[in-house]
C-alpha cells in the first residue's frame, strides 16, 4: 500500500495535529518505510542520508510508544555523537511532542552537569545524549536504566569516526536487554556493520538512497586553487555576490576557520553577519551562532566538521569546502546542509594539489565525477610560497606512500640521486685541508702529512697509516 499521508499511520491524534503544524504533508520515503517496521517493534537498520526526514522517522514512532508522562526513569534513549546534533534532535522532539506531556531532557558535554541532574531527579521520559555525558551521570548513579525500553543510534558512521565504541558497549551493558533498537547511519562500512551485528537482533534493513549519496538537489562544482591565498581570493570573490545569501563555510582545521572568519569580517561583510564555530568555542556561543544562523541574523557560518551534522536548517543557499575533509563521509554530510526540504542548493569545494588524493577517494564512494570549473578571470591567483609548495610536496609523497608502502618519496629520490658516489667521497675528503694542531717539527721529521707526499695518496691510506704518521711526529 501506498503511504501518502501521516493520517495512515498509527499515530495519535497529538502527534498528527503537531505534524500538521509544522507543515509536513507526505512522508518522505525513509519515513514511509521506517515508521511501520518501528511502530511494529522491530530492530531497523536506516541507511540514508542526512536531509531525507530520518529524525522524524524514527521520534514519531518512538513518542507514539512512550505516549504520556510516566514515572521517573526514562524509558527511551537516543544517543548521536555531538552536542549539535542533540540538540537538533531534542528540539525536534519538542516541536512533534508539544501536544503530549512527554518530559525529555539533552545531555551533553561542555558545561557542568548540575542543571541536567537537577532536571534528572524532577523525572524524565526521552534521553537525548551523547555517550559520554550520559555514562558520565550514569556512574554518579543520576541515571537509572531499568525502564529503557527502545534506544536508538543516530548517526553510527559518526560514533565510530569519533573513537565512541568504547562507550557504547558501556552503555549497552547497563541498559535492559529486552528492548527495541534502531540504528542510522549515511554510510554503510565495515564498522558500522559490525557495530549492528552488535547492537540489533534481527533487523531489517531500510534504504532509501544509495550508501553515501548525495543530496538531489544539491548542484556540486570543483574549483582547482594553487595555494592558501587565491582560496581567500576566491572566497572574497564568492560571498560578495548577491546569492550567497546563507552560508556555510567548512575548513579542516580551528585555525584555518579562525583565519577565514577574520578576514570575512574585515573586509567582505559586516562583522555581525558572520560567525564561527569550532570545538575551542563554548558551548553558549556556539549554540548562540547557530541560533542566530536558524533565525537568518547571521549570513556566513565558518566551521570545523564539529557542526556537519548539528545543523538543520531549510534555506542553506550555499556549502562552501573551503578545504576538504579527511574522512571522506564527511563530504556527504558537508554538503547535505544545502539542499534540503525541497530547496537547491549549491555546493563549491577548493581543491589544491596536494588535495587531489582526497577528491579521487570522495568520488568514489558518491560514485560520480565532481564537476569542474576554471577560477573566474575576476579572482586574482597569487604564487605559491616556497614552505606551502614544500609542504604540498611532502603531503602528496604521504599520500604515495599511503597506497605504495615501497615508495622512498620525491625528496628521498632527490636526495640520494645528487649523493656523490662512495669513490668520490673519498677523494674529495683526501683534498681537505689538515686542521688537527701538531707540534712544530723540525726538518726531515714525519709530522703529519709530509709534504713531499701527494694529498691524494694520504687520504687512500686510510685511518691506520694517519696514526701512524701521528706517532711519528709525536717521537
Amino acid at each position: 500500500m501506498d503511504i501518502t499521508s501521516f493520517e495512515q499511520f498509527e499515530l495519535n491524534r497529538q502527534l498528527l495535529n503537531a505534524i500538521a503544524e509544522l507543515g509536513y504533508t507526505e512522508p518522505t520515503p525513509i519515513q514511509q518505510k521506517t515508521i511501520p517496521l518501528s511502530l511494529g517493534n522491530h530492530d531497523v537498520l536506516g541507511i540514508a542520508q542526512t536531509g531525507t526526514g530520518k529524525t522524524a522517522a524514527y521520534l514519531l514512532p518512538l513518542l507514539m510508544k512512550i505516549k504520556y508522562a510516566q514515572g521517573s526513569a526514562p524509558r527511551g534513549l537516543i544517543l548521536a555523537p555531538t552536542r549539535e546534533l542533540v540538540l537538533q534532535i531534542n528540539e525536534a522532539v519538542s516541536e512533534l511532542g508539544k501536544y503530549t506531556d512527554l518530559r525529555h531532557l539533552a545531555l551533553y558535554g561542555g558545561l557542568g552537569p548540575k542543571t541536567q541532574i537537577e532536571t534528572l531527579r524532577k523525572g524524565v521520559d526521552l534521553l537525548v545524549a551523547t555517550p559520554g555525558r550520559f555514562m558520565d551521570l550514569y556512574r554518579l548513579g543520576e541515571i537509572v536504566t531499568k525502564d529503557i525500553r527502545t534506544m536508538v543510534l543516530d548517526e553510527a558512521d559518526k560514533m565510530m569516526d569519533m573513537g565512541f565504541m568504547p562507550q557504547i558497549r558501556s552503555i549497552l551493558e547497563v541498559i535492559p536487554t529486552k528492548r527495541q533498537n534502531l540504528l542510522f547511519s549515511a554510510t554503510f562500512g565495515g564498522r558500522v556493520e559490525r557495530l549492528s551485528a552488535e547492537f540489533l537482533e534481527a533487523p531489517i534493513k531500510v534504504e532509501v538512497t544509495p550508501q553515501a549519496s548525495t543530496a538531489e538537489m544539491v548542484n556540486q562544482v570543483l574549483y582547482e586553487v594553487p595555494n592558501f591565498r587565491t582560496k581567500i581570493n576566491m572566497l572574497d570573490y564568492l560571498v560578495s555576490k548577491d546569492a550567497f545569501q546563507r552560508v556555510i563555510i567548512f575548513a579542516r582545521t580551528k585555525g584555518t576557520a579562525e583565519n577565514i572568519y577574520k578576514f570575512l569580517a574585515r573586509k567582505v561583510v559586516e562583522s555581525d553577519k558572520i560567525r564561527v564555530i569550532h570545538a575551542n568555542k563554548g558551548q553558549n556561543t556556539r549554540i548562540n551562532a547557530m541560533d542566530a544562523f536558524k533565525e537568518g541574523n547571521v549570513q556566513i557560518l565558518v566551521a570545523t566538521d564539529v557542526a556537519a551534522r548539528g545543523i538543520d536548517v531549510a534555506q542553506v543557499s550555499h556549502v562552501i569546502n573551503f578545504d576538504l575533509p579527511l574522512i571522506y563521509e564527511d563530504y556527504v554530510h558537508r554538503i547535505g546542509r544545502t539542499g534540503r526540504a525541497n530547496h537547491t542548493g549549491e555546493a563549491i569545494t577548493f581543491l589544491t594539489m596536494a588535495e587531489e588524493y582526497h577528491v579521487q577517494k570522495i568520488e568514489r564512494i558518491i560514485r560520480m565525477t565532481i564537476p569542474r570549473k576554471p577560477l573566474p578571470p575576476e579572482v586574482e591567483v597569487v604564487e605559491t610560497p616556497f614552505d606551502e609548495q614544500q609542504a604540498m610536496l611532502r603531503e602528496i609523497d604521504e599520500q604515495r606512500r599511503k597506497d605504495d608502502p615501497t615508495f622512498l618519496g620525491a625528496f628521498h629520490e632527490k636526495k640520494a640521486k645528487n649523493l656523490p658516489s662512495p669513490k668520490s667521497r673519498l677523494k674529495a675528503k683526501s683534498k681537505l685541508p689538515n686542521t688537527k694542531k701538531t707540534a712544530p717539527s723540525s726538518p726531515g721529521t714525519r709530522s703529519g702529512i709530509p709534504t713531499g707526499r701527494p694529498g691524494g695518496a694520504a687520504g687512500q691510506k686510510g685511518s691506520g697509516q694517519k696514526r701512524s704518521g701521528s706517532r711519528g711526529g709525536r717521537r
